[in-house]
């Protein structure tokens, strides 16, 4: 529809799995058409319908994942990427290896807050609430929920009020008055 000719399509698509493929953190729609407008590789246009007919074609997926949909490189993309990347010319391909680990070192340097879950058994789920800043671990809490519902809702306050949480338990570890059996 918006394309001028296959062999632009192709190379359109290509670079959509090249830039799923190479991200080091999943990718939402947002972030992903930002990248790609920024860069002046396509239109806006041109990114939704791509996306949407790798989506429907099996080459990639857009599912849901800590409360954010995001896009996942299925195995026919990955197998497609792979024979057909040397299509992408090298120096797009070099230039978004050091756009992504410019991405990661940056945030590896800022305050990264993590809520993370997992299965554990039947009926089980543990979560993982974390903060971490410049590499170093400040605080990470386990706990274990019985629904995935339940392990959701934790992640999702955690990353929401993390540092109003954070402080009140620091508050209340510190605060010895509180335990006092005086009281």
């Amino acid at each position: 529809m918006f394309a001028e000719n296959t062999e632009e399509l192709a190379q359109n698509k290509l670079l959509l799995l090249y830039i799923i493929d190479k991200s080091k953190e999943p990718l939402t729609n947002e972030e992903l058409t930002e990248f790609i407008l920024e860069n002046n590789y396509m239109n806006y246009f041109l990114i939704q319908q791509y996306l949407s007919e790798l989506v429907n074609s099996k080459f990639i997926e857009y599912v849901e994942k800590e409360n954010k949909k995001i896009y996942r490189m299925l195995d026919k993309g990955k197998i497609t990427l792979y024979y057909l990347q040397d299509r992408i010319p090298e120096n797009i391909k070099k230039y978004i290896l050091s756009k992504f680990n410019q991405i990661s070192n940056e945030k590896n340097k800022s305050t990264q807050i993590i809520g993370e879950y997992f299965k554990t058994d039947e009926h089980s789920y543990t979560i993982n609430l974390k903060l971490v800043e410049k590499n170093d671990t400040l605080f990470s809490l386990y706990l274990n929920v019985t629904t995935e519902e339940q392990a959701q809702k934790i992640c999702s306050t955690w990353k929401q009020n993390t540092e109003y949480i954070f402080k009140n338990i620091l508050n209340l570890l510190i605060n010895e008055e509180i335990f006092s059996l005086d009281n």
